[in-house]
């Protein structure tokens, strides 16, 4: 599944391709508070690094967690003029999975992991296209549960 959020206008964006997790735990999942909002672990894919490997860095800076990559959940894009960027084009993908033993502190001070209900997370995302995913996983979730 994919999704586009906005219109692109006749503007130069900045595209920016970036990898995340969706980690459960206890009926919970896990999210990222910053001074900003709420994010999903994870964040922008360097140069010659794969989703998983994002993921598996991102989520060691943000929370100082391991992460498990379980399946792909979808993907979104957006289309917005970014109050610093400017016009800005976040191309994203949504993992599955779950964030393992603390291995070191988070190398971001103003990151702290919350667990939050699936439904307390999706009303509460910084980005529209975070809840999208988070109501994308609870579909998949929902699907698994009927078939068992």
């Amino acid at each position: 599944m994919h999704k586009v959020f906005g219109e692109r206008e006749n503007a130069a964006y900045c595209d920016r391709k970036g990898a995340y997790l969706i980690a459960q735990r206890g009926g919970l999942v896990g999210v990222v508070k910053t001074p900003k909002g709420l994010f999903l672990p994870g964040g922008g894919i360097e140069a010659g690094e794969t989703d998983e490997a994002c993921i598996r860095r991102e989520c060691l800076e943000e929370t100082g967690c391991g992460a498990v990559i379980r399946g792909l959940v979808g993907s979104a894009e957006s289309y917005m003029l970014h109050p610093t960027i400017g016009w800005f084009h976040p191309i994203q993908a949504y993992y599955m999975g779950e964030l393992t033993e603390i291995m070191r502190e988070p190398a971001e001070p103003d990151h702290a992991l919350v667990w939050l209900s699936l439904d307390e997370a999706k009303g509460t995302m910084y980005f529209p296209m975070q809840r999208w995913a988070l109501e994308q996983f609870q579909a998949v979730i929902q699907n698994q549960t009927a078939e068992v």
